[in-house]
């Protein structure tokens, strides 16, 4: 077996390279080889993790937690396993293993930093089994992969099942994950926001948003909200039965807002310089996470300040002059906070939205309808492009709104039209399968 796993290393780190080098990310088909070639081989290499395992699950937020998590860890001088690149499924997290291992087969590792994939919790359980989850939240993603948000609950709770001794860090103020977590008969730790951030968000009425897992998972009653912060999140409880929010034990207070993102927890003040609500919550859990793991984190707030989210989450780039923010936004609720992010930003501000219907994007995008894209009729906005496999469906779902657009198919001549006579304050959203290929461009652009 010693021999097999080596060559399984070799040959996956030979693939990684050329795929690189040929300008391709490569990481999914390196882990697929390891597996063909070594079967064993993810349950080998985990097995000599010293410390402890990590998997990061959820509807959005996953990579940003995921690699913030891992820099709070290395920032403790431990050495860790980690998917930057955000491939979570088997031949992702195979690699991830693998391409960490050395010329000689073996892993040196303090813990291991593992997205997963939620449907794919079930295939890479049997390998490993970790000792904490992270779980962000659930909202409805990918219907022709997922289905509905039931179907996932019930992957996570069969995944839950499968490792009944590891804890779980779950999101509060998400009554989906707080359900999923708090019947599982793991141990559990929660994370949330208490005070009331959005005024506007006080009521179902004032809420504009799509609002998932409105009722009751245990009894089926209407929950009842104090307030919320976005979609589904906030504070609520069932008028018919003893669910509610639970006790928060990591609890973000004096949020601000006006200049990055500053909030207390644990009495310590943390800021980060980029935008985004939702980014409070990714934050949280990756601290959470660690507290719970019983790490000091003495660095943490040095760790904010050098982290960059990258990975086409709020990325940055300067190209000619023109400052250019790239990020993932792939079902509602994740566009919705997008959407939140770039109108903070008051300064003039041109948009391209990418839209692919690739395999991994989810071929229905019937989810556009679901977004607030009205909220882009503000004087601020000077234009918007619509580019991508499915740019033409972009175009209506504007023009329902209406919000006139330009249509460049071709995502390169559309980022080169907007930096030549854009207003020099470019934001580019895509959804799954663009994300790569563009930012590939807007790296080569930048150089």
């Amino acid at each position: 077996m010693r021999v097999r796993r080596l060559i399984a290393v070799w040959t996956a780190k030979i693939v990684s390279t050329v795929c690189r080098l040929s300008g391709r990310q490569g990481v999914t088909l390196a882990g697929r080889i390891a597996l063909k070639i070594d079967p064993r081989i993810l349950a080998d290499l985990s097995s000599m993790v010293r410390e402890k395992i990590f998997v990061v699950c959820g509807t959005n937020g996953k990579t940003t937690t995921n690699n913030l998590l891992c820099s709070a860890i290395e920032s403790e001088g431990k050495k860790l396993v980690c998917n930057h690149t955000g491939s979570n499924m088997l031949s992702g997290v195979t690699a991830a293993f693998v391409l960490a291992a050395g010329d000689n087969g073996k892993l040196d590792a303090d813990y291991a930093c593992i997205e997963i994939d939620e449907a794919s919790t079930l295939r890479i359980f049997p390998h490993f089994k970790p000792d904490y989850m992270v779980l962000t939240n659930l909202f409805r993603d990918q219907l022709d992969r997922y289905g509905e948000i039931d179907i996932t609950m019930d992957i996570l709770d069969r995944a839950m099942k499968m490792a009944p001794e590891m804890t779980v860090i779950v999101n509060g103020d998400d009554a989906l994950s707080a359900y999923l977590a708090m019947k599982s008969g793991n141990p559990y730790k929660t994370y949330g926001i208490s005070e009331q951030v959005f005024k506007e968000q006080s009521s179902e009425q004032n809420g504009h948003e799509i609002r998932e897992g409105r009722f009751c998972k245990n009894c089926g009653a209407r929950l009842e909200y104090e307030f919320y912060h976005y979609s589904q999140i906030g504070t609520y409880h069932c008028p018919n039965c003893e669910f509610a929010r639970p006790k928060i034990d990591f609890d973000a207070s004096h949020i601000d807002m006006s200049n990055g993102l500053k909030f207390e927890v644990e009495g310590r003040q943390m800021e980060a310089d980029y935008r985004g609500f939702y980014n409070i919550y990714n934050i949280l859990a990756a601290y959470s996470a660690a507290r719970t793991a019983g790490l000091a984190l003495a660095d943490f707030d040095d760790v904010l300040k050098k982290f960059n989210p990258q990975n086409g989450r709020m990325e940055q780039f300067v190209i000619d002059g023109t400052q250019v923010v790239l990020n993932l936004a792939k079902n509602p609720a994740g566009f919705n906070q997008n959407i939140s992010a770039v109108m903070e930003d008051e300064k003039p501000k041109d948009i391209i939205i990418v839209i692919n219907d690739n395999a991994q994007d989810g071929t229905d995008i019937s989810w556009l309808w679901d977004v607030d894209f009205d909220r882009f009729a503000q004087e601020s906005i000077r234009s918007i492009t619509v580019s991508g496999i499915r740019c033409q469906d972009m175009r209506l779902r504007m023009k329902y709104v209406d919000i006139p657009s330009e249509l460049i198919a071709d995502v390169r001549s559309a980022i080169e039209a907007r930096i030549k006579d854009g207003c020099g304050n470019l934001y580019v959203l895509v959804n799954y399968t663009a994300l790569f290929s563009t930012r590939n461009i807007l790296v080569g652009m930048q150089r």
